[in-house]
């Protein structure tokens, strides 16, 4: 058995192309997320990958869409990610394929 904490782990991707990786994967890339209540996320878009976010407590508003604890949401390449945080709130965020790179900033 390997131990591992969230902590080595740059802003909670744990698999991916990159390192670090607990599990090197260039097909997928997981990561676990906190944000506190009020933070507003870089808009950014990807070319080439999809991204689905769980939120596994808390509730924010995605794109104009207000969700919480159980909801999930999809951004497929070319749409704008544009999240705000309306509390406190835990999110399993999950990427494929893992092109650590494919990364844009929309103002």
């Amino acid at each position: 058995m390997k131990l591992h904490n969230i902590k080595d782990f740059t802003k909670g991707w744990i698999v991916g192309n990159f390192d670090p990786a607990v599990y090197k994967n260039p097909h997928v890339e997981v990561a676990h997320h906190f944000h506190e209540k009020g933070f507003v996320g870089e808009k950014h878009t990807h070319k080439i990958g999809t991204e689905l976010t769980y939120i596994i407590r808390g509730s924010l508003i995605a794109s104009g869409e207000s969700l919480s604890t159980g909801d999930m949401f999809i951004y497929y390449p070319n749409e704008i990610a544009d999240v705000e945080f309306l509390e406190d709130t835990d999110l399993m965020v999950i990427k494929w394929p893992s092109v650590p790179d494919d990364k844009y900033m929309v103002e």
